[in-house]
């Protein structure tokens, strides 16, 4: 294996002092950068139990446009997840049942599939591989991770009839979860 030469390290630079416009823009920047991190914090909308959800929307497999919003008036489940997460596929069946024993009470399980551009057909045949019959939406941007906060798939979060987040949980839903249970109570 053949090195490079090594350069002598460089001398270090003088410091110099701001001119005058940086320094009278300092006030400005520190309160700026401020505002940024506190809304990265949190504010009113921030995926978080007992906030309102955050403005989230994706198309559907057919091509529509879906907003939470859409669902104001309905209990929604939203779990994010896709077609390659072996816990993804292992919550499925729960999640259905969820589907199918609350959907006359107002409850919508929505499913956001992460998987990239170009999946649909692959999507259509997990859903239909599983006996998926809720509603789900593909967003390949993750767009969802970043507004509802998952560091990763799974991640799901429950919506009362107003749009409050009433609960989260990163990694596959149990259809034993004590705080799910509780939660679904509650919001229904």
């Amino acid at each position: 294996m053949h090195s490079l030469p090594r350069r002598p390290p460089a001398a270090p630079a003088a410091p110099t002092a701001p001119t005058a416009p940086v320094t009278a823009m300092l006030p400005l920047l520190l309160l700026g950068a401020l505002a940024a991190g506190g809304a990265c914090r949190g504010g009113p909308a921030t995926g978080e139990v007992g906030a309102p959800a955050p403005d989230y929307g994706a198309m559907t497999l057919a091509g529509d446009s879906v907003s939470l919003v859409d669902y104001r008036g309905d209990v929604v489940l939203l779990n994010v997840w896709a077609t390659w997460c072996h816990p993804c596929r292992k919550e499925v069946p729960v999640l259905q049942a969820l589907h199918e024993r609350h959907a006359a009470d107002g409850l919508r399980v929505v499913g956001v599939s992460v998987d990239a551009v170009g999946a649909d057909d692959l999507v259509r045949e997990f859903m239909r591989e599983l006996g998926m019959t809720y509603g789900v939406l593909r967003d390949p941007g993750e767009r969802v991770a970043g507004v509802f906060r998952f560091p990763g798939v799974p991640g799901t979060v429950l919506l009362d009839r107003a749009g409050t987040v009433r609960w989260r949980h990163l990694g596959p839903v149990s259809g034993s979860d004590p705080g799910l249970q509780e939660a679904l109570r509650e919001a229904l």
